[in-house]
């Protein structure tokens, strides 16, 4: 996402089999786009993606900067960036995803990803463990 950088904290206590599965998938680089059910969400789409994950300290409404991953099921798997007021959903209706981590850095740059990902379009994002 250009020059926007992020910190998290990953939920280890409360999601250790989601955390496990998004370690594997690290270095993550993707394409990130505006949410179009969601509300002030962006979101990573993973297509088809079988994870082997079941729910998972989730909900359906993310507070900014908690990253969820919707482990696939009656819509596709992606990972949930919210960034303002979000209920997380799919063309399908209402869903909730596994909140795997929380944003300790970089909040005041969240409302940016808004605007980069509906005003110019799919961003690309890196996501890796440091």
């Amino acid at each position: 996402m250009g020059a926007l950088t992020f910190t998290a904290r990953l939920e280890e206590n409360a999601a250790p089999k989601t955390v496990a599965v998004i370690r594997k998938m690290l270095p993550l680089k993707s394409k990130i786009v505006h949410c179009r059910w969601s509300g002030e969400s962006t979101w990573i789409p993973m297509g088809e993606r079988k994870l082997g994950l079941d729910f998972e300290n989730h909900t359906s409404h993310p507070g900014p900067g908690m990253l969820l991953l919707y482990p696939g099921g009656i819509s596709e798997t992606e990972l949930l960036f919210p960034y303002g007021s979000t209920m997380f959903a799919s063309k399908v209706g209402q869903l909730a995803g596994n909140h795997f981590a929380t944003l300790t850095q970089g909040q005041e740059q969240l409302p940016e990803i808004g605007r980069l990902t509906l005003w110019e379009g799919a961003q690309d994002i890196t996501i890796e463990e440091v």
